[in-house]
């Protein structure tokens, strides 16, 4: 009677006391292990907590961390028998926000990869010279050389502006202008000393036009071209002094015939590609026919030479100021019409020395263009810029004053 009552108020107690027994299989807690993960129990945040704020002991000790872990478990796992059943509801918000909140605060700042590479600046392409294409020239295309604090030294302003596709013109400027003044001023003060003094500067310009039409065509160096129309301009001149003025036309003529045979035998023994050869050949007798028809200065008459090649270097010096081309133009023949005057009244011509001055400006204008034409270089601005002006200029120097004189 006494043992009934102490049991059954207590049916329960028998149960507590034979729980325990089950932790003393090693393997149960490790098995059941798992399963606490997956019931996100309270107790398993607080253990991932101790990992978080212990995770600089835990750099240090990595291989204690493993074999502490399970012990921890498995006191958990008996507890949750018996004080979870009475206590989880209250501590499961506590202690899922004491452990799992930290964390998140702990590895907020920690640099996530993803976004880490997401500002980094990505190269941008580049303009390639082309090579640069094609670059300067854009030729088609040389190359850039290297970068500069003043730009691209090795870059020509020919090439420049054919990379940024401006105009093909490019006067020669006051320089190559100054040039072309100064050889003027020699033919015309040679030509009132004499025939033979005139020579002198008249092999000079027939040189530097032989060389410089060579040039704007892009045939450089063209040693055979250069020298045969050379040569041409030298029989030129010789003929025309051996048959006299009034000869002139006829020996220019047939030296420039003969000439042209010599060019296509030039050519022919040329090993080159067909295109090559014909290219070849029309420089080279055009650069002979410029040659020899400078010689017309011989051919005219002194006084006419005088007045022509005054006005001549008026105009280019004109020409070369910093004005609008239409309004340079205008300038140029009128400064050519009045230095005809000036010097007409010297040599005899009087007022008709304005128009032979303002003809051979026109002339020479034109040689002026044909020279600043398809991106030509400086070298070709102080060669064929400065001489074919005056040897454009020699046809009608030559039939102005012969009609006038």
């Amino acid at each position: 009677m006494t043992e009934q009552p102490y049991q059954q108020p207590h049916p329960y107690q028998p149960h507590p006391y034979q729980q325990p027994q089950q932790p003393q299989q090693p393997q149960q807690p490790q098995q059941q292990e798992p399963q606490g993960y997956a019931q996100s129990s309270p107790q398993q945040y607080a253990g991932q907590d101790a990992y978080g704020q212990q995770q600089g002991w835990a750099a240090h000790q990595p291989y204690q961390q493993p074999y502490d872990d399970p012990q921890q478990y498995t006191q958990q796992w008996q507890g949750q028998t018996w004080e979870t059943q009475m206590q989880a509801p209250v501590a499961a918000a506590g202690v899922t926000e004491t452990a799992y909140l930290p964390p998140h605060e702990y590895a907020a700042p920690q640099p996530d990869p993803y976004a880490y590479q997401a500002p980094q600046p990505q190269p941008q392409p580049q303009p390639h010279p082309e090579a640069s294409a094609p670059a300067g020239g854009e030729e088609e295309e040389p190359s850039y050389g290297p970068a500069t604090l003043a730009g691209n030294a090795r870059i020509t302003d020919a090439q420049r502006a054919r990379l940024e596709g401006r105009s093909p013109v490019i006067e020669p400027g006051m320089q190559p202008a100054a040039l072309t003044a100064l050889l003027g001023l020699l033919l015309s003060g040679t030509a009132a000393l004499g025939t033979y003094a005139l020579l002198v500067p008249l092999v000079v310009l027939q040189g530097v036009t032989a060389a410089g039409w060579f040039r704007l065509n892009g045939m450089w160096p063209a040693r055979q071209g250069i020298a045969l129309a050379f040569l041409g301009a030298l029989a030129a001149d010789a003929a025309v002094l051996t048959a006299g003025r009034e000869h002139g036309p006829a020996a220019i003529l047939g030296t420039l015939g003969v000439w042209v045979l010599l060019c296509l035998v030039l050519q022919l023994r040329s090993h080159a590609d067909p295109d090559e050869r014909m290219y070849g050949l029309m420089a080279t007798v055009v650069s002979a026919a410029l040659s020899v028809v400078a010689a017309g200065y011989l051919a005219a008459g002194l006084d006419a030479v005088t007045v022509g090649a005054a006005a001549v270097a008026v105009a280019l010096v004109a020409r070369a100021l910093p004005l609008p081309t239409p309004a340079s133009v205008v300038v140029s023949l009128l400064a050519a019409a009045g230095a005809g005057v000036a010097v007409g009244g010297m040599a005899g011509l009087g007022a008709k020395g304005a128009l032979l001055g303002a003809a051979a400006a026109a002339c020479a204008l034109i040689g002026h263009r044909v020279a600043s034409y398809d991106y030509p270089s400086r070298f070709v601005h102080f060669t064929a810029g400065v001489a074919l002006p005056l040897t454009a200029a020699a046809p009608v120097v030559y039939v102005l004053g012969r009609t006038l004189g």
